[in-house]
């Protein structure tokens, strides 16, 4: 018999094997699970201390990581509250819903990263596991909510001193941005676009980073300290967004750090945030943001890329770079411009290098060692919100989108499994 005829189809022969695999488990999980059927006597308390009484017994298939199940439970019912009580649903976690917890887990665990049908294409792919796209929709904004139940809790008690941080961080950074999601037409009725006259298609969410840095490389650089970037944010006002990236600040070790730095882009907002929730701390506008300013005036004033406008940006930056704003704005004093247009931005653009003189002392940054650029934010800004939620025909309510904003920040600040330890001992998520 030659080689060809011996060979076999690895790929569906292992993935055969595995839905074999997966259909037993299940048996096996289905009669684990008929060993109880909840049944607690002919009565028991509901949840405001009436007496319930047992009904009869009834069954529901429930979604498992393993295959579909039948559960027997045991129903009660309330007279006084008119309503159904199933302890076993309580006790399984499947109240009101036909997915285990682990199929939930997993279902969020991709309605955060991807779009929901992308999500249900790889659950059925990667794990066998059939679903609709509406239904990791549903139960990835559900859990998004149930995250930021959490964070509300966290947040209250960090506030409060009830829990404390134990990171001593030498150098503690905190970044602020926000972007756009564009979201249904109802969420914006009312609002008009930075274009006047015209409505807005989108609603600003804001984010933040806390991160912290101990070493300098090799050539006396600032290094981000190892996984130690968390995320906070929401379509939220600038004083309830205050109120959240504080409390995320505090659980970083705000009250221990030797050292508290805040890096924007210039929006006032943002400073606003940071004398009131930050006092004393280094306030430092973003390197290259300040040097887009001085980038859009040359390329007004001489040309896009021309030679000259090259040589005025490029002085320019070298001013900015010792931190000598003093004479970079006697630099843009000179300028003359007989264009409407080119003076306004004249304006503009010195009235920003005045407001924001003392965070842009970036020689003096430098030799204290910190960093002087908001890169990790504005990536935060792309992989959080844009890669999520600005892809081609997507439209949010503003409760959706803070629901899977609240996952993701979850998911990419290392919060994931923490969030279903506290879950799984709490009955208030």
């Amino acid at each position: 018999m030659g080689s060809k005829e011996q060979s076999i189809d690895l790929e569906a022969t292992e993935m055969g094997i595995r839905d074999r695999m997966h259909y037993l488990g299940g048996r096996v999980l289905e009669e684990l699970l008929d060993l109880d059927a909840g049944y607690c006597g002919v009565r028991i308390k509901c949840g405001m201390n009436h007496e319930a009484e047992f009904v009869e017994y009834r069954t529901k298939e429930v979604v498992t990581v393993l295959s579909p199940v039948q559960l027997r439970r045991a129903y009660y019912h309330c007279r006084q509250c008119e309503k159904g009580i199933i302890p076993k649903d309580q006790a399984l976690d499947v109240v009101e819903t036909a997915f285990s917890p682990g199929v939930r887990r997993m279902m969020a665990q991709v309605g955060g990263k991807e779009a929901f049908e992308e999500g249900r294409k790889d659950l059925d792919t990667l794990a066998g596991i059939e679903v609709s796209t509406k239904a990791v929709e549903r139960i990835s904004e559900s859990l998004g909510q149930q995250v930021e139940t959490m964070n509300e809790k966290e947040r209250l008690s960090l506030i409060s001193g009830k829990v404390l941080s134990f990171e001593s961080p030498a150098k503690l950074y905190i970044c602020i941005d926000a972007t756009g999601v564009p979201v249904v037409a109802r969420e914006t009725e009312g609002r008009h676009s930075k274009e006047q006259g015209v409505t807005a298609k989108t609603r600003e969410a804001k984010l933040g980073c806390v991160f912290t840095q101990t070493m300098l490389d090799s050539r006396e650089r600032p290094v981000r300290d190892e996984a130690s970037t968390t995320y906070v944010g929401g379509i939220e006002t600038a004083e309830e967004f205050g109120w959240r990236i504080y409390a995320e600040a505090i659980r970083r070790g705000l009250n221990r750090s030797l050292k508290v730095i805040v890096i924007g882009d210039g929006a006032h907002w943002i400073w606003n945030i940071a004398d009131l929730h930050f006092p004393g701390a280094i306030q430092i506008v973003d390197l290259y943001h300040a040097r887009e300013y001085l980038s859009l005036l040359g390329n007004l004033l001489y040309g896009i890329k021309t030679s000259k406008s090259k040589v005025w940006v490029q002085d320019r930056y070298e001013q900015l770079d010792e931190g000598n704003i003093k004479s970079l704005i006697t630099s843009l004093r000179r300028l003359r411009s007989k264009d409407h247009n080119s003076i306004e931005q004249v304006r503009k653009t010195i009235g920003y290098f005045l407001t924001n003189s003392d965070r842009m002392q970036y020689q003096d940054f430098r030799k204290q060692g910190l960093f002087v650029g908001s890169g990790v934010i504005e990536a935060g800004c792309k992989t959080i919100i844009g890669h999520r939620f600005k892809q081609s025909g997507m439209q949010w309510t503003v409760r959706g989108a803070n629901s899977i904003i609240a996952l993701r920040c979850c998911q990419q600040s290392s919060r994931w499994a923490e969030f279903w330890e506290i879950r799984s001992t709490s009955t208030h998520i």
